[in-house]
């Protein structure tokens, strides 16, 4: 099989560049690879998570998204790069039953890609810091079956705690976050809120705020530290009134099966969510490419691998640098932003016009941080260098739904879209508020 441009990975920049992309050139120019079947936007992670979304109504079918959008899906992941003959090996996907033998059966053989172009938007993974058991005990929201693991196993937790209330009155879910990022703090409030539903629906002995204990834990001064002071405020007083514990300036040394240890403390924890770092697969640096030690592929301000003809990257995998020096955020707005760079860089091939005349530049257009299904606060950023404003409340709150809907409308079209959110809003009215099963 061959391709002209091969996408690596389907997340929020790699899927609407082959969206954009398939609608241009087609299916026999456009390839996009993922090891997963299903698309859902990352940010809304915390959500599946806490229950309050519905993984198998919210994800989007790469087949489907492939066909509607012109380009070809291959199934499998990428396990080698030979980049003398311009070609990828996308390995074999196995069905998830075992037969009596123990075996399992293979579904799709190893393939292997030709392409004139290739670009990386494989995204990132936790990155624990060396911390003793942070990767054996603790569950990072990086992918859906993540997030489903988490819901499984609060529910577990809360129906355990349920039956054993009348004997041991102090029962209770003890939850620590690790890191005070968006991530972090969003998924804080969202629990708060969805704790309380349950306890509605099915958990009668169980009170959401005294015993559905969550700690969320910060190494540095405050939380929200890269988004401006007057949001940290707002998002900690927000935590506070949400009985959410919030410890910062602390530094985690340890994790057990149950317990979180930060220096001289130690927290009690049946479930700790690791949202204190990420960095690039370790995979990436089997390829031969350059890469910096956090294991990023280094790319040049077009998004081209410097001394790599034809191989780009984009989003939290790539190492990407402004005019200034410093490094492109991993924000879901600058793979959105990449991703429509790299498509007019490839339009432009396509064509047979010259390159684009300015490098790739990013910009901050600001920061939403999620508290449950009604309250956001954030900042939006001017066109003034360093000028910004502070949202909150229900304005914030529809800025943070229209950036979601922004990006279904870049793999499904406006009228799809609103479609899509017409017929979510209707099944919310008609199914519980919170997944129960």
């Amino acid at each position: 099989m061959h391709s002209k441009i091969v996408i690596v990975g389907g997340g929020a920049g790699g899927l609407e560049l082959a969206c954009k992309l398939g609608r241009k050139l087609g299916p026999q120019a456009v390839t996009l690879v993922d090891s997963r079947q299903f698309h859902i936007w990352k940010p809304s992670l915390h959500e599946v998570a806490a229950g309050t979304l519905d993984v198998h109504q919210e994800g989007l079918s790469y087949p489907m998204l492939a066909h509607d959008n012109g380009f070809t899906f291959v199934y499998g992941p990428m396990l080698a790069l030979a980049e003398a003959e311009r070609q990828l090996t996308v390995g074999p996907i196995y069905s998830g039953d075992s037969g009596n033998d123990g075996q399992r059966e293979q579904v799709l053989p190893e393939r292997r890609i030709g392409y004139d172009a290739l670009v990386l938007a494989v995204g990132s993974v936790s990155n624990y810091f060396g911390v003793p058991g942070a990767a054996e005990h603790t569950i990072s929201l990086n992918a859906t079956e993540d997030a489903e693991r988490f819901r499984l196993t609060l529910l577990k937790l809360l129906t355990q705690a349920e039956l054993q209330k009348s004997a041991r009155p102090e029962a209770g879910v003890d939850i620590v976050i690790i890191g005070g990022g968006a991530t972090g703090v969003e998924l804080a409030a969202e629990l708060r809120e969805a704790s309380g539903v349950y306890a509605a629906y099915d958990f009668h002995h169980l009170n959401a705020e005294r015993d559905v204990r969550i700690t969320l834990l910060e190494g540095a001064p405050r939380i929200l530290a890269p988004l401006p002071e007057q949001v940290a405020s707002a998002a900690l007083r927000l935590l506070g009134e949400r009985a959410v514990t919030v410890v910062t300036d602390t530094r985690v040394t340890a994790i057990a099966a149950d317990a979180v240890t930060a220096g001289e403390t130690v927290y009690p924890a049946q479930l700790v969510v690791w949202a204190a770092g990420i960095k690039a697969p370790a995979w990436l640096a089997q390829l031969g490419l350059p890469a910096t030690k956090s294991g990023q592929i280094e790319v040049d301000p077009r998004l081209a691998v410097p001394g790599h003809a034809g191989i780009y990257a984009l989003g939290d995998c790539a190492a990407c640098a402004g005019p200034d020096g410093k490094p492109v955020p991993p924000r879901a707005q600058a793979a959105h932003q990449q991703a429509d760079y790299l498509f007019q860089t490839f339009m432009r091939q396509h064509q047979g016009r010259a390159p684009q005349a300015h490098p790739y530049v990013y910009r901050d257009y600001g920061s939403l941080v999620s508290f449950g299904q009604t309250t956001t606060v954030g900042s939006l950023m001017g066109s003034l260098k360093g000028l910004s404003w502070f949202v909150d409340g229900l304005v914030a709150r529809l800025m943070y739904v229209s950036l979601h809907l922004m990006h279904h409308r870049a793999v499904l079209g406006t009228v799809r879209t609103a479609v899509l959110a017409l017929a979510r809003f209707l099944i919310k009215r008609s199914t519980p508020l919170v997944k129960l099963h």
